[in-house]
């Protein structure tokens, strides 16, 4: 059975695309058209790196709170740390600063592990992936809502609705295309970096605190006579302060979202983001062990760094409101990720193939849509409080990261470029340090929520492959790949329901003879009481006289779809040399909001032929003009 639309709709993903960088299914045309819709490297930096930058608001903090366990002689290592984690970070950043530019398609670590270590493990990295983007959107938008409604305690009692009211903002903005969204996120992107940097350079010319007053009043965390730190503690650390590395990846996932040439704007903006975040994270590291900061309970250590920089004063609440716009805005970075990484899924059959159409802004509707629906379930689940949401959090970014590195150990290694075994061996130092982290975030965060990770990741491979089977027989049933047969015509018989005389019945008999060779108009009567009806229809048709047969179904039950099928499917029955088709006219309303007046008797019977029987079916549209005042 085939469905056929008169007339036929412009489909909403346009032919591929020709220039380099450009995403399977991209929109072809002009150049400069495109391009509107895609991203500079500065736009990319707004767009896919919100991510990375929101996380200096809690990564040094992850890292205190842990050393804080030994006392302030933990504290002293708060540098080395920060500078370990600095230095994956430009390793992770020189790793797919290469990966962008082997994969232009996009697909970061699902496309590394798809090429070099077989389709399980490209699956793995795709869920772990998929799970962290989404992760990511709530996380994002709770912390930003937490920060918000500590300034504003009145607005707590609101913030689910408030974390969804962001949420539908930002869905909103993306929708509308990523360039879109890089223009409307590059100032608070610029505040915030600028503030930071301000913050960082201040403070680092003092010689003590400006002010403690936001940690007055506050209970000290720090662990009481400790003097020794072990390897397991600072391990953990590494771990924790590691969640400042997630969005890193984002870049090398959205290659094809950047104008021309994309792998080179691309990789520019790879390299900022590192440069940036590294600065940052070893800024505040500074701060930290120049303030001789303690992390009290209920202020966090970015606070008490600008208090302490700038003072309790208007730049302290700008660097407070700031944080706070960005870490509600870092779920755009998911936005510009996975949608993306979504549509290579659909290219290679592990999800809906409507995954990878485009609209005409050059954005993957359905996977902002899906990413926003989940994204609000996870929100309204746990009830707006990002407790509940981190320990999830970071995971799989670091499952993703391992596999990618140890992808390109043997993209180095089938390669063998010049230089390729210095390379190799940074990407194998890279994923045996990530890897660590991976084992010691899950066993750490087990028992808070980290199992659920761990229970869900295996079962997203498991319905990636679902798919991938079902589109496996879907193909075998279609002959897809093999040459079919030469096509030989049949006799066409067009079964026209109708229920009145009008335009619409006159413009479907109108097509139907010119589509078949023989035409039948049916019409479905229900009983007694509405006798005088087909009566009356009856005696329109004889004077009209169109030279097609009107033929009445009873129906007993006073079903309108069951009847027909039950008539298409006989007739099958009785000419099986000859080929059936269904055409069913609708009236097409001028405005949509007309759409909600139609009886949708054509929806009704389509269902039935395509449930019951093989016919053809055509849905003519007949357009109504709109009414001129």
């Amino acid at each position: 059975m085939s469905t056929v639309s008169q007339p036929a709709n412009r489909p909403e993903q346009p032919p591929p695309a020709t220039d380099p960088g450009a995403a399977p299914g991209a929109a072809a045309g002009p150049a400069p058209a495109r391009d509107r819709h895609r991203l500079t490297a500065l736009q990319g930096l707004a767009a896919l790196s919100l991510d990375a930058m929101a996380s200096v608001a809690y990564g040094p903090e992850s890292i205190v709170l842990v050393l804080a366990a030994a006392g302030a002689y933990g504290l002293g290592f708060t540098l080395p740390v920060t500078l370990a984690i600095a230095a994956l970070l430009a390793v992770l950043v020189a790793s797919y600063r290469q990966v962008i530019a082997a994969f232009p398609n996009g697909g970061g670590s699902y496309a590394v592990a798809k090429t070099h270590l077989g389709s399980r493990s490209a699956l793995v990295a795709a869920a772990s992936l998929v799970l962290d983007y989404i992760l990511n959107v709530a996380v994002s938008v709770t912390a930003g809502v937490a920060a918000l409604t500590s300034a504003f305690p009145g607005l707590y009692a609101d913030r689910v609705w408030i974390c969804l009211a962001v949420l539908v903002l930002v869905t909103a903005i993306n929708l509308r295309g990523i360039a879109d969204s890089a223009r409307a996120f590059l100032l608070p992107t610029a505040v915030f970096v600028a503030s930071i940097m301000a913050m960082i350079v201040v403070g680092l010319f003092r010689d003590a605190p400006a002010s403690t007053v936001t940690a007055a009043g506050h209970a000290s965390v720090l662990g009481q006579n400790a003097t020794s730190v072990g390897a397991l503690l600072l391990l953990k650390a590494f771990a924790s302060g590691c969640s400042a590395l997630t969005g890193v990846e984002a870049v090398a996932n959205a290659v094809p979202s950047f104008r021309a040439p994309a792998t080179r704007r691309a990789q520019r903006t790879e390299v900022a983001l590192g440069a940036l975040l590294g600065v940052m994270l070893i800024g505040l590291s500074l701060l930290i062990g120049r303030f001789h900061l303690q992390p009290v309970e209920g202020v966090t250590v970015l606070a008490q760094l600008a208090d302490a920089s700038l003072g309790h004063n208007w730049a302290f609440y700008v660097v407070q409101f700031a944080t706070m716009v960005l870490l509600a805005l870092a779920a755009n970075t998911s936005f510009g990720g996975l949608p993306v990484l979504m549509g290579l899924l659909a290219r290679d059959n592990y999800l809906p193939h409507v995954f990878g159409l485009k609209a005409d802004r050059q954005v993957h509707r359905h996977g902002v849509l899906a990413l926003a629906a989940v994204s609000a379930a996870l929100l309204v689940f746990s009830g707006g409080d990002v407790n509940t949401l981190v320990p999830l959090f970071a995971i799989g970014v670091f499952v993703g990261f391992t596999l990618c590195q140890a992808g390109m150990v043997r993209h180095w290694h089938l390669e063998r470029s010049a230089g390729w075994l210095g390379k190799a061996l940074l990407n194998g130092f890279g994923a045996v340090l990530t890897a660590a982290a991976a084992v010691v975030v899950t066993a750490t965060k087990f028992t808070e929520g980290a199992w659920l990770i761990v229970v869900a990741l295996p079962l997203l491979v498991l319905a990636f492959e679902a798919v991938h089977r079902a589109y496996g027989r879907i193909g075998d049933r279609l002959g897809l790949g093999r040459v079919p047969e030469p096509p030989r015509r049949a006799r066409s018989l067009v079964v026209v329901p109708v229920s009145h005389l009008s335009r619409l019945t006159g413009e479907a008999l109108n097509a139907a003879v010119s589509m078949g060779d023989e035409v039948i108009a049916v019409t479905v009567t229900y009983g007694t009481e509405e006798r005088p009806g087909v009566e009356a229809l009856r005696r329109d048709w004889e004077l009209w006289n169109p030279g097609v047969d009107l033929l009445e179904l009873p129906s007993p039950t006073r079903s309108l779809g069951r009847p027909i099928a039950s008539y298409v499917r006989d007739l099958t029955d009785r000419r099986p040399d000859a080929r059936v088709t269904v055409l069913i006219p609708e009236a097409e309303p001028a405005h949509l909001w007309q759409r909600v007046l139609q009886n949708q008797r054509g929806a009704v019977v389509a269902h039935a032929i395509r449930r019951d029987t093989d016919a053809v079916i055509c849905r003519l549209r007949f357009r109504l003009a709109p009414t001129r005042p």
